[in-house]
């Protein structure tokens, strides 16, 4: 039996309430419990003697007890344990409150190492309940590295080591599922000696070189996995498309703008992976305003027209969105090719630009006569099928589950239909290598000709109503206006503003001559639609509005956004927001306030005003709150890291190097540990 299925409750003294407190910290089995890493160590192997002590100085000593008395405390009804002991030249006083145990196990003449931070009192150095070890046993909690880790305010830091310690016994018992091949090249250690170096390192070098091979561990896993899912959807057969150079330089030059060197590159990329009859996955990472939305629509012309006749969806993760794509596409497609256009959304059902009964709608998609639907999470209902569905086009696809994603590719019966992807979130390099290892990735950076870079200022709030007053000049120019805050409602607990008390001062006391709209995650879709037509017509120059407005609205006369509790939001969530304005040829400006007045706060937020590259500033999210700040959702995969981190270039680059490496060459076929290592990392690939 693997130590992931052995329970807990088989290391020697763990009781029923010991096994409650640590299932409730996720720590089921034995295996769980090694890979419970510390997230800290405290340096206590330097030994001092008692002269060289400091007040509040984490230290290590090593004394002799010279008398321990054990005593309850009639006031407070705890038991006190007092032990005198001297390093041969001085004395200090340890003192242990409500640990009845101590008194048990350390006996007068024992040589102890004690670790803690001591003060002096009446001229004698004092510990209060300092960590100690035996000098004779082998020591986990003083006069080494100590690990420190996350744990229940009901188990001490000495009860999970002492469990830890029991646990490592069973670790050579632990098939190393590394080949001897990686481990020897790479120069990392076997896996129990590096269960063993990450909780207990004798070393420091141990402890790098441990941590190392753990990370790479990881990352190896999960890259398998997007190696193997690569694998698996090269197997499928896809349509061939022919390009259709004709209609699509006809398109492109009827276009009110220029399309980029990007444009046309990444363009390029995706007509030649359309041209193969392999599945196409490719993901078009583009900056806030940079086009990726033309270039996917004219790839979906591509697959509908004149030769190749097929289908192309597109999927994006809002009605407003959808209904945006749907009113561009209008714009741009020929007019032969709008007659077999189609909205899909929960409440919108329309065809060229009448609207139908849904039922209507699904059965024209399902004969092949609409070849180009624009949709919702509408499109994956198991009701809609597809004809010949040839591509799949998933906007901002980080915010659909990898199960919705593959529900729409399964939506073609003959084929796999060809997949592109798209995000507006920027991502730094290496996190695109671990978040999508099984896609080929399109980048585009150029913005198009005429826009300028959005001007953003931090702004103090004596300078408030001085941003008002630009507010109102702006508004007198025609120009409409953006007001962000992180909450729907108003909560004294965080102090952040809300969409709802904001609209009531703004409409009330700052701008009672101007119509405002309100926008929030609960409008029913139908008024968030109107609302935004609205917006974008100009028939009200300011909206207040929550993050709903994140990803996609493109009101063109939009050139000032104000961002309430700016401190709330991750910088490129902010970068986002910013992206909703600066969408024409006027200078557009980005107010941030806030309600933190931290010098660190302040510091993150300067560099939105001293950069718009998006790119940057991911990169810069990272490294300072972590890859959810970039997604603000959690993404399948990265959940199962323990130790490895997105910053890890080095074990990423390797990791997807030898991945490949052995889902590709031959050799590794007949490495038993190997494959049944695959089969297992397949299986959970599945079922995520």
């Amino acid at each position: 039996m693997q130590l992931a299925e052995i329970s807990i409750k088989k290391l020697h003294k763990i009781g029923q309430e010991k096994a409650k407190i640590l299932a409730k910290m996720g720590i089921k089995t034995i295996g769980d419990l090694l890979w419970h890493f510390p997230w800290r160590y405290d340096d206590l192997s330097e030994i001092k003697d008692i002269s060289q002590l400091e007040e509040n100085v984490l230290t290590t000593v090593r004394v002799k007890i010279l008398s321990l008395k054990t005593l309850r405390s009639w006031k407070r009804k705890i038991t006190i344990t007092e032990v005198l002991a001297s390093d041969g030249q001085d004395q200090l006083k340890a003192i242990w409150f409500g640990q009845k145990f101590v008194g048990q196990i350390l006996k007068v003449g024992d040589e102890i190492f004690l670790s803690g931070r001591p003060s002096l009192k009446n001229n004698l150095w004092q510990f209060s309940s300092p960590a100690y070890d035996k000098v004779k046993v082998i020591n986990i909690h003083s006069a080494r590295l100590v690990p420190i880790y996350h744990a229940s305010f009901d188990l001490s830091q000495k009860q999970l080591r002492f469990l830890i310690s029991l646990a490592l016994k069973h670790a050579p018992k632990i098939t190393d599922p590394l080949p001897v091949e990686i481990l020897n090249q790479e120069k990392y250690p076997y896996l129990h000696e590096a269960l063993q170096a990450i909780h207990f390192p004798e070393e420091e070098t141990d402890l790098i070189s441990a941590t190392k091979r753990l990370k790479f561990q990881e990352l190896f896993y999960l890259q398998c996995k997007y190696q193997l899912a690569k694998k698996d959807y090269l197997q499928h057969e896809s349509w061939p498309l022919i390009k259709q150079d004709k209609i699509l330089k006809e398109t492109i030059a009827n276009l009110a703008f220029s399309l980029t060197s990007d444009q046309n590159k990444v363009l390029d990329e995706i007509l030649l992976d359309l041209k193969q009859s392999k599945p196409m996955n490719r993901l078009v990472e583009g900056d806030v305003g940079s086009g990726k939305t033309i270039v996917a629509i004219l790839a979906a012309l591509n697959t509908i027209a004149n030769q190749n006749k097929f289908q192309a969806v597109l999927m994006a993760p809002t009605e407003i969105l959808a209904q945006q794509h749907w009113q561009t596409i209008q714009k741009i497609l020929p007019k032969k090719y709008q007659a077999t256009c189609a909205l899909l959304t929960k409440d919108q059902h329309i065809l060229a630009d009448k609207p139908l009964e849904k039922n209507d709608l699904v059965k024209k998609i399902k004969t092949g006569s609409v070849q180009f639907i624009i949709g919702t999470h509408a499109l994956i209902q198991d009701k809609v099928d597809f004809a010949k569905l040839a591509l799949v086009i998933i906007d901002e696809q980080h915010r659909f589950g990898v199960r919705q994603r593959q529900a729409l590719q399964q939506k073609s019966k003959f084929q796999v239909p060809h997949l592109l992807s798209l995000t507006a979130t920027p991502i730094p390099r290496t996190l695109a290598l671990t978040l999508y290892g099984d896609l080929d990735i399109s980048i585009i950076k150029e913005k198009p000709q005429g826009r300028k870079d959005i001007k953003t200022i931090l702004v103090p709030e004596r300078k408030r109503q001085a941003a008002y007053q630009f507010i109102k000049e702006k508004i007198t120019l025609g120009q409409q206006v953006f007001v962000i805050c992180p909450l729907i409602d108003e909560s004294d607990t965080l102090g952040y503003k809300s969409v709802t008390t904001e609209y009531k001062k703004l409409n009330e006391e700052i701008f009672p001559d101007l119509a405002i709209g309100l926008l929030h995650g609960k409008l029913k879709s139908e008024e968030k639609i109107k609302l935004m037509a609205d917006f974008k017509a100009n028939k009200f120059p300011i909206l207040v509005a929550t993050s709903v407005i994140e990803v996609g609205v493109d009101i063109p006369q939009a050139t000032l956004m104000i961002i309430e509790s700016a401190e709330r939001f991750g910088l490129s969530q902010l970068h986002q927001f910013r992206g909703r304005i600066g969408r024409n040829s006027l200078s557009s400006y980005c107010l941030l306030f806030t309600s933190n007045s931290s010098h660190l706060e302040k510091e993150r937020l300067k560099a939105m005003t001293q950069t718009n590259n998006g790119f940057e500033l991911a990169e810069l999210d990272l490294n300072l709150r972590g890859s959810g700040e970039i997604f603000g959702t959690k993404q399948s995969g990265l959940m199962q890291l323990k130790i490895a981190t997105l910053k890890d270039t080095e074990e990423i680059k390797k990791a997807q190097i030898w991945a490949k490496k052995i889902i590709q060459e031959e050799k590794y076929q007949t490495n038993k540990p190997l494959q049944k290592l695959l089969k297992n990392l397949k299986t959970e690939m599945h079922l995520e």
